[in-house]
């Protein structure tokens, strides 16, 4: 099969002689870190020392004040069902055929700060959305936010973070605590900057939603570049609701979803924003330079059909480790950290 277009962008070079992979982002499995197994890539190791993710859990529950059994993080959800369809570029960038094969979608909506059962959601400026893709052995879950960094690099930055916003015994944190443990550690702002430029709108179908982490992504031709995933909605839905002032005041994000699928299918272009060399793919609180203007390509389509009940999705743990082959774990910290999170959180809400 003769290669695309935009395959061919990927080779070009001036220096032809040279292996691709040292003439673009783009290099075999076996050459793009040391931890490439045949399959794809594996797990890091955590660095000796580094804090538990048990801890982690406990942590975000104890700053959130959530109940025993609700998730560690973006406890407030609406689980919704779908399809998803594949562009004629996903084969391009991978081969999984969790995104280059049509399929049933089951996703979750969240926002994080929240507990469960809220009805007002006007202090959860972090959403989530959830999916899962492909048939039974081929399945990929993807987890993203509508923020496009993380709130903490490593795991010892990550419970240091939450410690230092710990209620004290009258219920509130010190602030003197915080304000020193920022001014220390300044990464660890870029989540909320970004939030407090980029507010989220009043419903979750307006929402866009971003993958922190750098995935490799294997295609056909055994060809891996990292990519980052984002999730954008399309035609309708890029417009906020018109009562999107009674939608903020009440924080109704659960009914105003409801009422938006009910009238018509909800739909999200799945991208994969394209690195280049040198991107860093270890630091989570980073973003790459120019992402926002860089070249993505459509991988696919989900179209929300209908919601479900959310006993639905609780049964699951969307664990981001489970990636269909041609899609990698991402080599940072904090993915290993989320894996093992998502798995202590599942077992505890038993």
């Amino acid at each position: 099969m003769a290669p695309s277009k935009r395959a061919a962008r990927f080779v070009a070079g001036s220096d032809k002689a040279r292996p691709l992979w040292e003439r673009s982002s783009i290099r075999p499995a076996s050459q793009t870190s040391a931890i490439v197994r045949t399959q794809g890539f594996v797990l890091p190791k955590f660095p000796s020392g580094a804090a538990p993710p048990t801890s982690v859990v406990d942590a975000l529950k104890a700053v959130a004040g959530l109940p025993p059994k609700a998730r560690a993080s973006f406890a407030w959800s609406q689980c919704v069902r779908g399809t998803y369809t594949p562009s004629h570029q996903a084969e391009e960038i991978t081969r999984s055929r969790s995104f280059t094969k049509p399929s049933r979608v089951l996703a979750r909506f969240s926002a994080d700060g929240c507990p469960p059962n809220a009805m007002n959601t006007d202090r959860c400026s972090l959403r989530g959305f959830s999916f899962r893709l492909g048939s039974e052995g081929q399945r990929s879950e993807i987890f993203t936010q509508s923020a496009p960094v993380h709130f903490a690099r490593t795991l010892d930055q990550m419970l240091a973070f939450l410690q230092a916003r710990m209620p004290g015994p009258d219920g509130k944190q010190d602030m003197a605590q915080v304000e020193a443990f920022s001014a220390a550690n300044p990464e660890t702002l870029h989540q909320a900057s970004y939030l407090a430029v980029h507010p989220p709108p009043a419903s979750l179908a307006c929402t866009t939603y971003w993958g922190v982490h750098a995935f490799p992504a294997t295609n056909a031709n055994g060809e891996t570049r990292f990519i980052k995933f984002k999730v954008a909605p399309v035609g309708e839905e890029g417009r906020p609701p018109e009562d999107a002032a009674a939608a903020e005041s009440t924080g109704l994000l659960r009914g105003e979803l409801e009422a938006r699928i009910g009238a018509r299918d909800v739909r999200f272009s799945v991208m994969a924003l394209l690195d280049r060399p040198g991107d860093p793919v270890m630091d989570v609180t980073d973003r790459w330079p120019d992402e926002d203007a860089r070249e993505a390509v459509r991988l696919g389509t989900i179209v929300i059909t209908g919601t479900e009940s959310n006993e639905a999705c609780d049964g699951s743990a969307f664990n981001p480790a489970n990636l269909a082959d041609g899609i990698g774990h991402p080599p940072d910290e904090m993915f290993a950290a989320r894996s093992a999170a998502y798995a202590i959180s599942q077992a505890r809400r038993r």
